[in-house]
This record gives C-alpha cells, structure tokens and sequence, in this order.
C-alpha cells in the first residue's frame, strides 16, 4: 500500500506563486482526501502540480516513488487527473473512448478491456450511454464519462476536480459512494475538490483546507470543518450538529461581514 506524502511544495504560474511551501501528514492508501477552501486558494493548482501538469518544486512521494523526479509518461501511469471539463470536439463513442484510456495504461487484451470498461459505466449508472458519441453528451454525462475514463485506468493516485460541478444530487451521491468504493477496494490514493461542505463532512477521510495557498488545517472532518476554520477560510458563521441519524451536519447562519 502506497501513502502519498507531500513535502514542502510550491507551484503555481510562471512567476505566480499560489501553492506555498505546503507540507501535509502522509495520505494513506485506500484513503479520500477533499480539498476545501474558497475559490482562488490553490486546490487546482495543486492537482495540477501533482499530475505534472503545472510547475512545482518540494517533494511529492507515492510510495517509493518520487513523483517529482519521473518522465512524464512514468508519472502518468502512476498519476490520473481528472479536469472539471473533458476535451471538446471528441467523435467516439462514451465506450470506445473509456477502452482507449484502459489499454492507455497498459491492458493489452482486447476482451478484457471492453468488460472493464462497460463494468465501469454500469457501476456509474451511463451504460446505455455506451453508443453515443462523446459530443452528443450534456455536462454532466461527460463528467461521468470522465470518471469512467480515470478509474478504468487503475491509478495509484486519483485526482479529481470538482467532479460533482455538473451533476444532480442523485448522480452525487453516486458518484462519492463509487469513489469511496473503489478507492478503497483499489488500495488508490484518491484527492478530490469539492464545494459542499457536508459532502466533505460525510466522505472525506481526510479533509484539507486551503487558504491564499496555504495550510490551514488538515485531519479528520470533524476536526478540521469547525466553526472557527468555517469563519477563517469562508467567512461564514456555521456550526456543527448531529441529524436524527446521528450524522454530523453543516449549518450555516450567514455571511460574516468583513
């Protein structure tokens, strides 16, 4: 099992710094982390960074590979990024395309890339959708492609921004059921923005929030989304209580004025 550590890390645009110096504690295999924190923060940047796609200095570890140090094709059959938005303009079908991202990472069977990749798209209720061409799909379908396309690869690290932009509340929870699921069943490192706190609050194993592209806090949900951090990094004024399920919830009263 591959923890990925991070160490140290700044990235941002040419001479732009938006992550700083940004240490965290070791993120375990089989673990979700969620990147909370006000637009503009660095969680994105930091995505990037991590997927080789934006330039960066410190140490990012995943296992015993040092991600930094890798060619970019090693490091992207380690590392998959998944952006808020697919490629415009792509004639294949949802099933094709989700083949070719599967053999990208090294299947050779034929067969057996086709049933993974339709066992995918069954798992993310789009199936049906397996014959219609990528550019005939609304928003949030070509997310859900998207998704089907990063997990049929079998990375070790997952990174997905804001993947539940596009989506109903329906397809939100199944989205975050699944990428528990197979986070966990795969033994995957999986980082991934999201906006709404309590979906933070009832996936994340881990919760990291960001501020002006710095740590301000990182552990737990309960100890990290409080109503003092809620107030640094949104100001909001919010608390924390329990449903009748006993499962801890968001409340927010209003905006603090600033």
């Amino acid at each position: 099992m591959s923890a990925l550590r991070i160490g140290h890390l700044s990235a941002g645009y040419g001479k732009r710094a938006i992550i700083d110096n940004l240490s965290l504690p070791p993120l375990p295999a089989g673990s979700v982390t969620v990147l909370l924190g006000p637009n503009g923060c660095g969680k994105s940047t930091l995505l990037r960074a991590l997927a080789g796609l934006n330039p960066a200095r410190g140490e990012a570890w995943l296992g015993d590979n040092n991600l930094m140090a890798l060619p970019f094709r090693a490091r992207a059959r380690e590392v998959v990024f998944l952006p808020q938005s697919l490629p415009q303009g792509v004639h294949l079908h949802v099933l094709e395309s989700v083949i070719v991202a599967r053999r990208a990472s090294g299947e050779h069977d034929a067969d057996h890339a086709r049933q993974q990749a339709m066992q995918i798209l069954e798992q993310l209720g789009i199936g049906h959708l397996a014959l219609t061409f990528l550019d005939q799909l609304s928003g949030g379908q070509k997310q859900l492609v998207g998704l089907a396309q990063s997990l049929v690869r079998q990375p070790g690290l997952l990174l997905l921004d804001e993947p539940l932009s596009a989506l109903d509340l329906h397809y939100q929870l199944q989205v975050m059921d699944l990428i528990a699921r197979e986070t966990a069943a795969r033994q995957m490192v999986t980082l991934v923005v999201v906006h709404d706190i309590n979906i933070a609050m009832r996936y994340g194993d881990t919760i990291v929030m960001l501020k002006d592209g710095g740590l301000v806090a990182c552990g737990a949900p309960q100890a990290v989304i409080t109503p003092a951090t809620l107030a640094e990094v949104y100001g909001v004024s919010g608390r924390i209580e329990c449903c009748s399920r006993g499962r801890p919830l968001v409340i927010l009263d209003g905006a603090i004025a600033r």
